[in-house]
């Protein structure tokens, strides 16, 4: 997560706090954040979808991002710098949990995976700027909304591809990624603050108010026949893509 200046800093203590104690649960799939796991297959699609069309790769690549940098900001444990590894990037992942980055450093390294990992405020971190940034269910948890988008904007190269998704703030989204999602355990307790979510007007404009244009927006849904899938429904998750004007 980022700041502006050492004393303008856009992460809670709490919520930092809050994800480091899941850390050493982080890649169990069956764990705490199964929900994670779940929705990871769901942002990966769009992402690659996303790269194709704005970096012009071949769909069909194993590794259309063979010599680009990716940055992940609010990477957890490494659930999405794993894939982008993977997929021929040479990747950054920060995050504000010193825990989350020591447990995705030695889960990289055992699966033969070359990640840089750094814990803190991104912007603090001399780290220059790159071809794709991702930042996956982390506004929500930041302070200073403005301020932190600035700091993402500021790592994005000027030809870059970002990638966000966050909740929704909607009546649905309060009572099912909030109160059921929590009263069930599908989410620990304490995951989500319903008035700290973004409607996707909110963040466009934001994000317009920075000198960036979405590019692509799509829904993340839940059906029982599809299970979470990229939708024209709002409602719960939304993901987009967007570049410098």
């Amino acid at each position: 997560m980022g700041n502006a200046n050492v004393s303008n800093v856009t992460i809670r203590p709490e919520e930092a706090e809050f994800f480091a104690d899941l850390a050493k649960d982080w890649w169990n799939p069956t764990g705490k954040m199964a929900s994670l796991h779940q929705v990871n297959p769901v942002r990966l699609e769009f992402i690659r979808s996303q790269v194709d069309a704005h970096f012009g790769s071949d769909s069909r690549s194993i590794r259309p991002l063979l010599g680009k940098t990716a940055l992940d900001i609010g990477c957890g444990a490494g659930l999405v710098c794993e894939p982008l590894a993977r997929l021929g990037a040479q990747i950054t992942g920060v995050d504000a949990a010193a825990e989350n980055v020591s447990a995705a450093a030695a889960h990289s390294k055992a699966s033969g995976l070359e990640v840089r990992y750094m814990a803190g405020e991104v912007a603090k971190l001399d780290i220059g700027t790159f071809n794709l940034v991702t930042c996956l269910e982390v506004i929500e948890h930041v302070a200073d909304k403005t301020t932190f988008l600035t700091d993402v904007a500021a790592r994005l190269a000027p030809d870059g591809l970002l990638v966000m998704s966050t909740p929704n703030r909607t009546a649905a989204s309060r009572l099912l990624l909030v109160g059921a999602a929590e009263a069930v355990g599908y989410v620990p307790k304490g995951t989500h603050h319903w008035s700290d979510f973004v409607t996707p007007e909110e963040l466009e404009a934001l994000l317009a108010d920075i000198g960036l244009e979405v590019i692509e927006r799509r829904g993340i849904a839940y059906s029982l026949s599809k299970g979470l899938h990229l939708s024209d429904n709002e409602a719960l998750n939304y993901i987009l893509s967007a570049k410098k004007v």
